[in-house]
């Protein structure tokens, strides 16, 4: 399980967030909790995209390594 970075707060009616670690992954709801479930779903599909991007640009032969910070 990975952990990342949500920054959210209030403006107005609404909850507007970003994924500190992902760019573009954003999201705005009417409440708090709407707001994380949206900001999780954004970042598992740009999480997949990028899988896919990075596999398809490595091309049929590739390695995968973990890397740890």
């Amino acid at each position: 399980m990975s952990r990342f970075t949500a920054v959210v707060k209030q403006d107005g009616d609404w909850w507007v967030g970003w994924v500190e670690e992902v760019p573009g992954v954003n999201a705005q709801e009417s409440t708090r909790e709407a707001l994380l479930v949206s900001l999780k779903h954004v970042l598992q599909e740009a999480l997949e995209m990028n899988r896919a991007d990075a596999r398809a640009a490595a091309g049929g032969s590739y390695e995968e390594l973990a890397l740890a910070l």
